[in-house]
């Protein structure tokens, strides 16, 4: 029976990345938007990735900076082999559908990681896991809204942003539960998933949303626009976790 709670928990947490999504139900966001909403994403995932790099490496050093080097490449292979296919993600086609694709897929794989904190903080106690699991579901929301910045200025829906957003999250209830019951197998595992996510988080950003960015924005409203998220979601995981 606990094991079921620790599925539902993560299950909630994974719905929660949709609400990153809900600002764009009360106003469209258009393509001039675009500079502006990859500097966003890219200040979100930065932050993220950091924290993920500097989490991962209080556990284990060697295994982050492998798992980083290992998600960069995965990355990279992922990007040559769709640039040279037709890539599709419900209403986005070519370039803007490939980068959907890439946030997508670096957003469950991050996933993975955030499913082996759950299952393993319930493993040490319910009160820590209850912590974690709202600190995480709140922290869901702005991937979410990070997703949605590159999905909905290049046509998707609302609708369609807040269903990949979610299904990005899939992947924590999914391991939650067997990082629960196997608490002492997956442990080890947790600094190397850390690195992977925030390697290929890293990789994105500086090879796809920030070389965006600089095509629409001048210097100074791209540092602003970046600058703000990274402060924004670096005051959001200091509340959450403390760290």
């Amino acid at each position: 029976m606990e094991a079921a709670w620790v599925g539902i928990a993560a299950l909630l947490t994974a719905l929660a990345t949709g609400l990153g999504a809900l600002p764009f139900a009360f106003g469209t966001m258009s393509r001039r938007w675009l500079g502006a909403s990859n500097a966003i994403a890219a200040g979100f995932m930065l932050s993220a990735s950091g924290a993920l790099l500097i989490e991962g490496g209080a556990r284990s050093p060697w295994r982050v900076a492998a798992g980083a080097g290992a998600g960069a490449l995965f990355i990279y292979w992922a990007h040559h082999i769709l640039g040279t296919r037709e890539v599709r993600l419900g209403e986005l086609r070519d370039g803007d559908a490939m980068k959907g694709v890439l946030i997508v897929t670096v957003m469950t794989l991050h996933s993975f990681t955030e499913g082996v904190g759950v299952g393993v903080s319930y493993g040490e106690g319910a009160e820590l896991g209850v912590l974690i699991t709202i600190a995480i579901a709140i922290h869901n929301i702005p991937e979410g809204l990070a997703i949605s910045l590159v999905l909905v200025p290049r046509g998707a829906t609302v609708w369609s942003a807040a269903g990949w957003s979610i299904f990005s999250s899939l992947p924590q209830p999914l391991v939650a539960v067997p990082a629960f019951l196997f608490v002492e197998q997956f442990t080890p595992l947790l600094a190397a998933g850390l690195g992977f996510a925030g390697g290929a988080m890293i990789w994105l950003v500086l090879v796809e949303l920030l070389p965006d960015a600089r095509k629409e924005l001048e210097p100074r409203p791209l540092v602003l626009w970046l600058g703000g998220s990274v402060l924004a979601m670096s005051l959001l995981q200091l509340a959450l976790l403390g760290r």
